[in-house]
């Protein structure tokens, strides 16, 4: 048994065919794979990242996508535009955070970011595939696997999983990140952009900083044993 595992993909198009393709060399094209959001933002398509995962969920592919916080900014600002993630510490609006990456996303869909809100919102409505929203706004919060419980940011220690919080699942970090807690199964989750893939005791944090010019993570979980999967093959990853 083995499960395949992609970090937060942030508009990174080319970087997640590439990655797909590592881990079709190693298990094939029907190889279960889950990703563990952030499909939109900062990098330069967007659209494309979601229509490639639509298209293959439609296709009938194994592919598990988890909502990361990145990915209910979109929707929400077409459904309830003046709604602000109460995760975002600055308490500012997507569309005016700089560091949030929404000005890549709506011109990855062919919108001017610049013009003033209204005519921005009603640009966006018209612009962005209506299957797109309900695809990043119905994206479940976690995968669990018999080899690892796949989450975007994490999961509240001593929470029963049934009962933890959406905001915690994605956008968690001290609380989680901290823990020696045993979760029970692997938990492998981004949100936390590292240097590179990194395997603690009781998680494996995908996040390398695709967003920010560095690889995109692509794993194989084995039970026993976590593979970086590079282009020259794989890479047992040790833990911390």
């Amino acid at each position: 048994m083995r499960l395949y595992a992609i970090g937060d993909i942030h508009g990174q198009l080319d970087l997640l065919k590439a990655a797909h393709q590592r881990i079709f060399d190693d298990g094939g094209p029907d190889a279960t794979i889950a990703h563990v959001g952030d499909l939109i933002d900062r990098g330069p398509d967007s659209r494309g990242v979601v229509e490639h995962l639509l298209r293959g969920r439609n296709a009938g592919r194994p592919w598990i996508v988890t909502r990361g916080n990145h990915d209910r900014f979109l929707p929400a600002f077409i459904d309830r535009p003046d709604w602000i993630d109460p995760g975002v510490s600055s308490g500012q609006h997507w569309v005016d955070h700089p560091g949030l990456g929404a000005a890549a996303t709506l011109r990855s869909y062919g919108v001017d970011p610049d013009q003033p809100r209204d005519a921005l919102l009603e640009a966006t409505r018209q612009s962005v595939p209506p299957a797109h929203a309900r695809f990043l706004a119905s994206l479940p919060l976690w995968f669990l696997h018999p080899l690892a419980l796949v989450v975007h940011a994490g999961i509240r220690p001593g929470i029963d999983l049934r009962d933890q919080a959406e905001d915690d699942l994605v956008w968690i970090r001290k609380p989680f990140l901290e823990s020696n807690a045993d979760f029970g199964p692997l938990v492998v989750h981004g949100h936390t952009a590292l240097e590179r893939p990194t395997l603690y005791p009781n998680r494996l944090n995908l996040d390398g900083g695709a967003a920010y010019g560095r690889p995109l993570s692509a794993v194989v979980i084995e039970k026993g044993a976590v593979h970086l999967l590079t282009d020259k093959g794989r890479a047992p990853l040790e833990k911390e």
